[in-house]
């Protein structure tokens, strides 16, 4: 059985949490990466963030995970940084899941919950899209089929 902790199931819709959107600035977010070295979201230097919050028993995320490798990939070049933010309270659980589905890209790790909520995240995948200037661009809850083609079509217009 998965662990929950109380802060987690807010950001999942189960409390008052404000979900950010379009236009407003990305929440200050500060998280430990594989190797617990802090990352500071807000002080990356990108001309494009795209943070997704996942969880080791999302089932869209096995999709969204070679998509954000792909990603990685192609746009590094032009300024693009991925992040996915596990909100497992067990971090054994996002291992066993990264091991299954590897990352081409940097995961950060939120246990409490703390940036999912600082977020609002409702749902698992949630994905943003940030310019330069720490704005949010787009939010996308869930990975459908859809979704890809959504993202490259906002990241080329962000890239230009």
């Amino acid at each position: 059985m998965k662990h929950f902790s109380i802060s987690l199931l807010a950001a999942l819709g189960i409390g008052s949490a404000h979900a950010v959107t379009t236009g407003e600035a990305m929440p200050h977010t500060v998280l430990p990466d594989a190797g617990g070295k802090l990352q500071d979201l807000g002080a990356l230097h990108a001309k494009a963030i795209y943070v997704d919050f996942w969880a080791s028993w999302c089932t869209p995320c096995r999709k969204s995970f070679p998509f954000m490798s792909d990603l990685q990939r192609r746009y590094a070049d032009r300024g693009l940084v991925v992040l996915a933010v596990n909100v497992d309270a067990e971090r054994r659980d996002a291992d066993d899941f990264l091991a299954h589905y590897p990352a081409g890209f940097t995961v950060l790790f939120d246990g409490k919950g703390d940036a999912a909520t600082q977020f609002g995240v409702k749902g698992m995948p949630s994905s943003y899209l940030v310019g330069a200037d720490g704005v949010i661009r787009n939010v996308h809850m869930g990975f459908r089929e859809e979704t890809p083609a959504a993202v490259e079509a906002e990241l080329e217009t962000l890239l230009k």
